[in-house]
This record gives structure tokens, sequence and C-alpha cells, in this order.
């Protein structure tokens, strides 16, 4: 065989896959796993694409095994584990060759690795992969932070692996050193919100209107073939409607209520609460998900305050539920939209708002034909503050808070928990509100701290007449 035109360390799940996908793209791969018996069994169960597979057995024979200048795939853990790999890395490598870590690492990792390797004739890529192992296998959307020369190289490979949208690629350049890491954050945050929101409609369903989740699973695949079309609806009705091997039993009602995660959405929260942007249903889907650890404490809670409280007049109906889930993944993009905005501007990365939610239309986990209005709105105007002023946006909510306000107050009566809708809604309401509350808590900072005060009838900084209270 050739030499190969890329490598990649690391065979766990996604690098396995992400392997198999570039070699049944045509091209030739170098792979290499810290443990060798990994890479034997990949190589070995990798069928018909065997013939486009180098398989490595030391980074020296890795890097012996890719044509020059060599592109470097790191799929190992964010972390300490990538600084190893490129410490080891510098000392086997050439000028002009490129190491791309496709992990889930924090954006500021990159930028520091971007910069130490600044002066080193090595070129480094953060790039974001998103899609989960499906999506690596078989077309993930990926986002690319780097220069445009480095990216210029690896183009063609990343744009034959990557989804496809109407023919179209679901990969970019965003931007350079952190960019492409810090979108697929935000992504992971979006991410992070929707599903909250799913599993709060859920709930209702389930808790509130006394719906089995053989019952629940056709409404969503009926709200999949409408105006909530998307992986995540999708998904959801075939988790629900799926029984469990060993008891027959729906399979997620087998499943203990705890969530895990990653990390992901903990930056995406930190990063906006950094640069002072409200992301308020992420922050509470994050927060749920820490809530949900506590089973313990939930359960004894519960035999504490009693559980529900269905003693209302009437049921919420499922219209004003898709609606309210409509307008609350509205909310969540809207906030997502908005700490990039902020993020492109703080760190003079321009980043493509409508390129980002075209690449993101397929092959990642919040794709949907959402997406498809959130690029229209971007591509007429780059520089838009907030999705909830784009015209179209603004029709839709028009139509749908309503709905939103209803669930929330049902929920809120029948005691059920909806921290993400709700948090949406209030986010709505407080950015559509011309004259707020926010006078009162700069007159209390006045008061206790001197803070000082604008007026508004008068520029400058001003003291109220607290006299010795202050």
């Amino acid at each position: 065989m050739a030499q190969a035109e890329i490598g990649l360390i690391g065979l766990g799940v996604m690098g396995s896959n992400l392997a198999l996908n570039i070699a049944e793209k045509g091209h030739a791969i170098a792979v290499y796993n810290r443990t060798t018996s990994k890479t034997g069994t990949f190589f070995e169960t990798a069928g018909e694409l065997r013939e486009r597979i180098l398989p490595c057995n030391s980074l020296e024979e890795l890097a012996a095994a890719i044509r020059p200048p060599r592109p470097i795939i790191l799929m190992v853990s964010a972390g300490q584990a990538v600084d190893e790999e490129i410490a080891k890395l510098r000392k086997l490598l050439s000028e002009n060759d490129i190491i791309i870590d496709a992990g889930n690492a924090n954006f500021h990792d990159t930028v520091r690795r971007f910069n130490e390797l600044e002066g080193s004739g090595l070129t480094f890529i953060g790039m974001g992969v998103s899609g989960g192992e499906e999506g690596a296998r078989h077309g993930p959307s990926i986002m690319v932070g780097g220069t445009e020369q480095s990216y210029a190289r690896v183009e063609g490979l990343l744009n034959d692996i990557a989804a496809k949208y109407e023919g179209e690629p679901c990969c970019a350049w965003l931007g350079p050193d952190g960019a492409g890491h810090f979108v697929k954050t935000i992504h992971n945050g979006i991410e992070y919100a929707d599903m909250q929101m799913i599993a709060e409609i859920y709930g209702i369903f389930r808790d509130g209107l006394g719906m089995e989740a053989k019952e629940i699973a056709p409404v969503f695949a009926g709200w999949n073939k409408g105006r909530l079309n998307s992986y995540l609806i999708e998904i959801t009705a075939n988790v629900l409607a799926a029984d469990d091997p060993r008891t027959g039993r729906p399979m997620v009602d087998m499943i203990l209520d705890r969530a895990g995660q990653k990390g992901t959405g903990r930056w995406s929260v930190i990063e906006a609460q950094q640069m002072g942007i409200p992301a308020t249903a992420i922050e509470a889907a994050v927060a749920s998900r820490s809530l949900s650890a506590m089973k313990n404490e939930r359960e004894a809670a519960e035999k504490a305050y009693g559980g529900l409280v269905l003693d209302q007049k009437g049921a919420i109906s499922h219209d004003d539920l898709e609606l309210a889930l409509f307008a609350g993944k509205i909310g969540a993009y809207a906030q997502g939209f908005a700490v990039m905005t902020a993020a492109s501007r703080e760190f003079k990365w321009n980043l493509p708002m409508g390129t980002i939610a075209k690449i993101w239309r397929a092959g990642c986990i919040i794709r949907s034909q959402f997406l498809g209005r959130i690029t229209d709105a971007f591509g007429l105007d780059n520089q838009l503050d907030n999705l909830f002023m784009a015209p179209s946006f603004i029709e839709m909510m028009k139509e749908a808070h309503p709905a939103l306000r209803r669930t929330v107050a049902w929920a809120a009566e029948a005691g059920l928990p909806t921290p993400a809708l709700s948090s949406a809604l209030a986010y709505f309401d407080g950015y559509r509100q011309g004259r707020g509350t926010a006078n009162l808590i700069q007159g209390q900072r006045d008061f206790f701290g001197a803070h000082g005060f604008e007026r508004i009838d008068q520029a400058g900084e001003h003291h109220g007449p607290w006299g010795s209270h202050g």
C-alpha cells in the first residue's frame, strides 16, 4: 500500500468509527492506539476497508506511514492526554505537519495549544465533531478552528467524510485557534437544553396526563412530521416505543432517572456567564442534570413534601405542548447563538452564524429542519444580535409563546418541574420588556454600596438621597 494520506491516534468508539469513515470514503489512513491489541482488533474487524488502513504499533511507525505533509487526528480523552500526545508528536513530526484535536476539548486549551505550537513549524487545528458514534461512522458535522491555510490542506478529506445536507458538506472553517471547539461547546449547550425540554414535556405526559410510554411515543412521532422535525424528537419516539428484552416493560421505565454529563454543557454556561450573556435555558438544563444525580435526596424530599397536585380543571392540550416545546426550542437557540455572537466579538473570530446553522442541518445531534430558518435569518444579517429579532422568528414566537405560557402555568399548578421551559419563557419575557425592574436594583446597590446609577433625564453617574442610610 502507498503511504497514508492521514493518521489517527485513539481507537475508542469515536476514533474507530471516524477511521472507518475515512477509509470508506477512499482515503488511506494510518492508525495507532496506545494499547496495541486494540489496533490489531480494529484492523481485523475492518473487513474490506483493510486495504486502505495501515495499522501501526508505535508513533514512530505511524509518522513514517503518512505521506508528508502529515495531518494526524487525535481522538483521545480531552485534557492531559492531548498534551501528552502533542509532546510525543513534536519529536517525530516535521515542518508543515498538522496536529488535529478532534475531541471535546475546552476551547481555552485549544487556544493555548495553538499558541504553543506557533513558531515550531507544526500547525494545530481544533476540530469539533458532532453526531456521536453514528455520525463519526457515516458523516458527522465538523466545526474547524485554525488557520485557513491548514484547513485548506485537509478540506477535501473532511468534506468527503462529513454529513451531507442536500449534497452540501456539513463542514466549515469557522475561525482561528479555538473557534471550532467553542462552537462545538455551544452546540452541546443547546443540545442539553433541547433534551431537557423534551424530557419536561415527557414528564407532563407521564405524570400530568397519566400516559404510558407506548401512548406518548406516537405523539412525538407525529410531531416529528411537523415543525418539530428533528433528530432528537425522532429518537425520543423510538426510545419511548422500545421494550426491555428482560422484562417486556417499556425500556424507558426501566432506566434510572439519573442523567450524566461530560462537561461541555457546563463549559457553555461558564462562558456565557463570563461574557455576561444570559443563557438561562441552558443553565437550567445543566442544573437539572446535577439535580437528577441527587436521587436519594429527591426521594426523601418527596416523602417529606408529598407528590403532585393534580386537582386542576381541564388538561393541557397536545397542541399546546407541541407549541410550547417549539417556543422553548427557539429560546434555547436564541441564547446559544447570542453567546456565540458575543464570543465572536470578544475573541475577534468573526464567526459565520449562517454557516454554523448550515453545517448543523445534518450529522449533528441537534440537526433539525428548524436550522434552515436560522440559516436564512443570519443569511440576511450576520450581525443579528438575537434570533428573537429576526422577522420570521418574531412571527413564530407570537404564535407559540402563549402555548408556552399556558404549559408552564399548568405544570406549576400541578407541581411538575419545567426548569428549562420556564427559564426560556422568563428569558423571552425579560428580553421583550422595554422597561424592566433593574432601576430598583440600582437604587438598592447605591443605597448599600454607593455604586451610583444612571438617570433617565441626565447623563453621568448619580447617587440617591439616602442620607445616613447609605
